[in-house]
């Protein structure tokens, strides 16, 4: 899943950046809110974390423009402000959850899969289809009676494949839920992450289709 972090703090926004790439999202940050608009109008994200205090175009008024025409891209605020009216405008502009800084990486984490499965985007607390059961909360996986852990990137892989059982995702379209903008994409890196993935799982799992991309089975 790709996320759009809008943070103009360069300590809280590259912990946070850190922080959602060990969880296995691929991570797109940008610091003033002109930026944020501009790229979310051209990159499909699944999710949005979206400080109010920025420079160029304040917080809230991102949010009006996501929010303009009825857009349902996710949005989670998280700001320093922590008065009850900050955060009844907040939820009434149109974000789908506020959190308040300082926070708790986990509690953070928690909120965005809790947003998504809201949204209906497959973040649910167990992906499966009938073969595959991917927990998102440990990164294990379970086939065949027995359970393992993936690293980040093979969860990363194996998650896009199970929001989307039954639909052929390509090379590009995986590397979209991997890598962010400012990651090095290794030519032979999704080759690499099923090949470990199917050792790990078997090589059923997941199938090629030559020439176009890999897929899950949809459930039976």
């Amino acid at each position: 899943m790709r996320i759009l972090l809008v943070e103009d703090d360069p300590m809280i926004g590259a912990a946070v950046e850190q922080a959602l790439k060990d969880a296995a999202y691929a991570v797109d940050w940008v610091t003033d809110g002109t930026t944020a608009i501009e790229v979310a109008e051209v990159e499909p994200y699944d999710l949005v974390l979206l400080d109010l205090g920025l420079p160029s175009t304040e917080g809230l008024d991102v949010l009006r423009r996501f929010r303009k025409g009825g857009r349902q891209l996710p949005v989670i605020i998280v700001t320093a402000r922590d008065g009850v009216e900050d955060r009844i405008t907040g939820l009434d502009v149109g974000a789908d959850d506020y959190l308040v800084k300082p926070f708790e990486i986990r509690e953070l984490l928690a909120r965005m899969r809790a947003t998504l499965r809201r949204q209906g985007s497959g973040a649910s607390p167990i992906l499966s289809n009938g073969v595959l059961e991917l927990n998102p909360a440990t990164f294990e996986v379970s086939a065949s009676g027995s359970t393992c852990r993936l690293t980040a990137r093979e969860f990363a892989l194996l998650r896009a494949l199970l929001t989307r059982p039954g639909t052929i995702l390509s090379r590009a379209d995986l590397e979209r839920h991997i890598y962010g903008w400012n990651e090095e994409v290794e030519s032979n890196a999704v080759e690499f992450l099923i090949h470990a993935i199917r050792k790990k799982i078997g090589a059923a799992a997941i199938r090629n289709v030559r020439g176009v991309g890999w897929m899950v089975d949809r459930p039976s």
